[in-house]
């Protein structure tokens, strides 16, 4: 593992596969949501949501009972973590919207949310923001459709859905972040969706090493120092005992 010797500044793509150890299933794996159900990658998108009422209350049914509200984060959020611990300077992007890199240790600071966070709902409207759980108490007590209390608007999951762009200025931090990263992990991701995936070239670009961390082949791979196939709950605790270990050797 050449690629982990000297390295004080790590930045980390992370994608569905590192909550897969959670209980939070993927989305384009053998076994993903979209995979099993296209329709639902195709009903979901930003534009259905906005003008279909009976999308939203199907939005609303799916997400309510969604794993990922008690999922706890596993070995893989808990190593990334500790090797910030450590005092290496750590940045987590993420295209996750589970919120588990925080729950299992990141600094909110250090985590750089892609696609938003499931955790917040928006009004599209006049901009609100609360807490996701009080919408789905709502939702529970049996409003299918919740509409914002102040101005009566469209309250949406703080996502990106499709057909959405991602922030601007979001990205444009992120891949300074990449830009400054001595070593570039990405960890979980199909690296198909962009343009978060094109931050590995981004690192690539500024001279970083990068190492790509997942089950199948990535459009990446041939820009990667090396190619972890291995299951991400033993991969990532050894990816940063060796980054540790470099420090010194």
């Amino acid at each position: 593992m050449e690629w982990a010797r000297g390295v004080t500044r790590v930045s980390v793509l992370t994608g569905a596969g590192i909550s897969t150890d959670s209980g939070i299933p993927d989305f384009r794996g053998p076994d993903g949501v979209w995979t099993k159900n296209p329709r639902m990658a195709d009903l979901f998108t930003y534009r259905n949501y906005m003008a279909d009422r009976a999308v939203r209350e199907q939005f609303w049914a799916a997400y309510s009972g969604h794993t990922a509200w008690t999922a706890e984060p596993n070995a893989a959020h808990r190593a990334l973590a500790d090797l910030d611990r450590e005092g290496l300077a750590v940045r987590v992007l993420t295209q996750n919207i589970d919120g588990l890199h925080q729950r299992g240790g990141m600094p909110d600071r250090k985590v750089l949310e892609l696609h938003g966070s499931m955790h917040k709902t928006v009004c599209v409207g006049c901009d609100a923001s609360q807490p996701s759980e009080k919408v789905l108490a709502r939702v529970a007590a049996g409003e299918k459709d919740p509409a914002c209390q102040d101005c009566g608007g469209i309250l949406k999951l703080g996502v990106i859905l499709f057909g959405q762009y991602l922030d601007a200025a979001v990205f444009s931090k992120a891949e300074a972040i990449a830009a400054a990263s001595q070593l570039f992990i990405a960890i979980g991701s199909t690296l198909e969706v962009e343009p978060a995936a094109s931050l590995c070239r981004v690192a690539v670009d500024a001279g970083a090493r990068l190492v790509v961390v997942n089950r199948d082949p990535t459009p990446y791979d041939h820009l990667a120092d090396e190619v972890i196939t291995e299951p991400i709950g033993t991969a990532v605790p050894r990816i940063c005992r060796a980054v540790l270990d470099g420090r010194t050797s």
